[in-house]
């Protein structure tokens, strides 16, 4: 039998709710509910692309020249966007994760990132991915197993769809007071209030032309703390929403535009708990004690 690119599949149902956890990245392949798919995912003999459903730790986004000091050591990762030489999403993308617990509607995804030059911490992650009344929910645990302190930042990459030929018809609310531009080498730069320009969604209204690869910040939250990011179309059936905790207060949106398998045919909602470039800046920047762990939810649910 031929191994697929994404390694084993794990299939969570509950209902008429659907979603597919791989092994290679131990991310998020597909997500469905009531006969209708959610996410711009990938087929089981595909490797991933566009970093579709890809889990982005121990940072996400973009790091400028893979260079950053933490108590007062400097370290350098591999450049792995060398058009813009840019160290980009993490390192656990392509590894490997086993499957810690298992059961019909839920799988418990964990792997140990090793000390290595550039990142000389160990993590132990565990990422427990569940169905349930509500939908899908996602919640990742970072545990510092090594001896000393540890800058931590964690997103994940899922692209929401539902079913339209692109998103540019589709209603979308934000609920974000501040952006952050992108340079020419897709790092943030200082944020700026989303009043009166092309970004401000707040109120719920269309994606319009609006080319999306940009960082939103101060979330509103709802009164159980969470942040929603909703994606609706016209008829009935048509729509989506992300939730963040308050651990995430960070969302990259980007519409795909540069992509030829994406542009524009879905939104990426990206959940972070820190923009890129933090390993530099320390805006958002986790800092994780030996033996001490973080925990981060987020989650999607068919509306």
């Amino acid at each position: 039998m031929t191994a697929r690119p994404s390694g084993e599949q794990f299939e969570l149902v509950h209902g008429d709710q659907h979603a597919v956890v791989v092994e290679v990245g131990g991310g998020l392949r597909t997500y469905s509910a009531g006969g209708r798919e959610l996410l711009d995912g990938y087929a089981p003999d595909e490797p991933c692309s566009s970093g579709r459903g890809q889990v982005l730790i121990p940072w996400p986004n973009r790091l400028e020249d893979g260079r950053y000091d933490f108590d007062g050591e400097s370290h350098a990762l591999p450049i792995d966007e060398p058009e813009h030489h840019n160290a980009i999403h993490g390192l656990v993308r392509w590894e490997r994760w086993t499957v810690r617990e298992r059961e019909p509607h839920r799988a418990v995804m964990e792997h140990v990132l090793p000390a290595r030059p550039g990142y000389p911490f160990r993590l132990a992650l565990s990422i427990d991915y569940s169905l349930g009344l509500d939908g899908l929910t996602v919640r990742t645990t970072a545990t510092n197993v090594g001896e000393v302190a540890c800058p931590y930042g964690a997103g994940a990459h899922p692209y929401l769809a539902v079913g339209t030929e692109t998103v540019d018809a589709l209603i979308l609310h934000v609920p974000a007071s501040t952006v952050q531009h992108p340079d020419e080498r897709g790092l943030p730069l200082a944020g700026e209030p989303v009043d009166s320009t092309d970004y401000d969604f707040r109120r719920p209204r269309p994606v319009g032309a609006t080319k999306l690869d940009h960082t939103f910040t101060d979330l509103v939250r709802d009164a159980d703390g969470l942040a929603r990011v909703a994606l609706s179309g016209l008829r009935p059936g048509e729509a989506v929403e992300l939730w963040v905790d308050e651990s995430y207060g960070y969302l990259q949106l980007f519409t795909g535009d540069p992509l030829p398998d994406v542009d524009r045919r879905s939104l990426a909602v990206e959940p972070m708990t820190c923009p890129g470039n933090a390993f530099r800046t320390s805006e958002g920047l986790i800092r994780i004690e030996p033996g001490a762990s973080v925990t981060s939810a987020w989650g999607i649910s068919p509306s």
